[in-house]
């Protein structure tokens, strides 16, 4: 059973986000950028209450800019997936979830030492240029059930 319904739009629309933030990262980045994307969807809490389906995560607004910078400034976004992604975003759509980014809503690259906190949210561990943070324990508990 996958983590969260989705369609055959939803993988190429995952997988094109996936590449256009962590290509560089290589296909694990990519997985970790899937899997924030997923939780987003599954999480009920902070910024993602009415956040419901991938397509929702992709274009969310927040402080009056897309989520996801790629969406405004990305040309990869706006390519067409590749087969390789769309098993990616497949695969973390069905069942991958690993540390940091198992239970993270947040990632960014702040070209420099991760700091402890995001919008005063800890610190959950980095995978080369990514640093990833996870809600407050007890103000998010939706993104802990797997």
């Amino acid at each position: 059973m996958p983590r969260i319904k989705y369609r055959d739009s939803d993988v190429e629309l995952m997988a094109r986000m996936m590449r256009a933030e962590a290509e560089g990262e290589g296909q694990q980045g990519m997985l970790y950028v899937g899997n924030v994307i997923v939780n987003r969807a599954r999480s009920d809490c902070l910024d993602f209450r009415d956040v419901r389906t991938i397509r929702d995560v992709i274009f969310h607004i927040q402080g009056g800019n897309y989520s996801f910078e790629a969406v405004q400034k990305g040309n990869l976004f706006y390519q067409r997936a590749r087969e390789v992604e769309k098993r990616l975003a497949r695969q973390t759509l069905d069942f991958w979830g690993k540390h940091p980014g198992k239970y993270a809503l947040w990632y960014f690259n702040p070209y420099g030492p991760c700091p402890p906190t995001w919008y005063n949210q800890p610190f959950a561990g980095q995978f080369k240029q990514h640093c990833f943070y996870e809600p407050i324990g007890g103000t998010c508990d939706s993104v802990y059930r797997y």
